[in-house]
């Protein structure tokens, strides 16, 4: 079932949960949608997180360092959706912190704390089907990667296998801010359109009105995440909640627009 995106374009909004601690995550989350994020990646922190650039890696630090699992984020999840039930959350992690769990035991704690998807940036396709079929049995979207080195026969494999929205990666090589969008997003999402009704979200560098307004011309949604993370760090616990909000209402302008109809 696709995630739904009350704006035009959605904002996707990733939080590494645990930095700088649970209690500050909780209160960045909950400025965050009520700012205007229509879904949170709630972020697992881990050791070895080899797609996240140095901004990333560092919040995964802090959060290791005050003892943040993977049990901790569920725990918040649950939080959030009984405090903003429309809001979208999909836990984002690698699959290592899953495996430690146990996949259909995550599975079974992601549904009951109410969580929506589930995206795991080293999980491929290919190999994806026990996870697959522990995800559709606990109601999970799978949310999937789609870069646009990709050939057009894996997109159309990623499409069959997404639920929720389809992550379209702007650019090749870690997270990070950029200074402009390239053109390789747009045409990646115009690939992906030939094989999927889902929502489509662009990431990877969106950092400014710019950017946000940008994606909006040609896909669903934008997701925001080095740049979120790098206001966190700077801000401090104290700060870090409104500094979020005004971020992302300056994101949009100051003004949240109508959806338009799916693509």
């Amino acid at each position: 079932m696709p995630l739904r995106f009350a704006s035009n374009p959605g904002l996707v909004a990733y939080l590494t949960i645990g930095d700088p601690d649970l209690a500050t995550s909780h209160a960045i989350a909950l400025a965050a949608i009520d700012a205007g994020a229509d879904v949170l990646e709630l972020g697992v922190p881990f050791s070895d997180p080899v797609a996240d650039g140095p901004v990333i890696q560092r919040a995964s630090e802090r959060a290791l360092k005050n003892g943040t699992s993977l049990r901790d984020v569920l725990a918040l999840a649950a939080d959030l959706r009984r405090e903003r039930p429309g809001v979208g959350l999909v836990v984002f992690s690698y699959y290592n912190p899953i495996l430690r769990f146990e996949l259909e035991a995550f599975c079974a704690a992601a549904e009951q704390a109410g969580v929506d998807g589930v995206l795991l940036t080293d999980m491929i396709v290919e190999e994806a089907s026990d996870y697959l079929a522990a995800m559709r049995q606990h109601h999970l979207a799978p949310v999937f990667l789609a870069a646009p080195t990709s050939p057009d026969a894996r997109l159309e494999r990623i499409a069959a296998a997404s639920e929720g929205f389809i992550y379209a990666i702007s650019r090749t090589g870690i997270t990070g801010t950029q200074k402009s969008m390239t053109t390789d997003a747009e045409q990646l999402v115009k690939r992906l359109r030939r094989y999927t009704q889902l929502p489509i979200a662009v990431g990877f560098g969106i950092s400014n009105p710019e950017h946000f307004a940008a994606v909006g011309e040609f896909a669903d949604a934008a997701v925001v995440g080095s740049a979120i993370v790098a206001i966190i760090e700077q801000a401090g616990a104290a700060d870090a909640p409104s500094s979020i909000a005004r971020f992302i209402q300056g994101l949009r302008g100051g003004a949240r627009e109508p959806a338009l109809p799916a693509r």
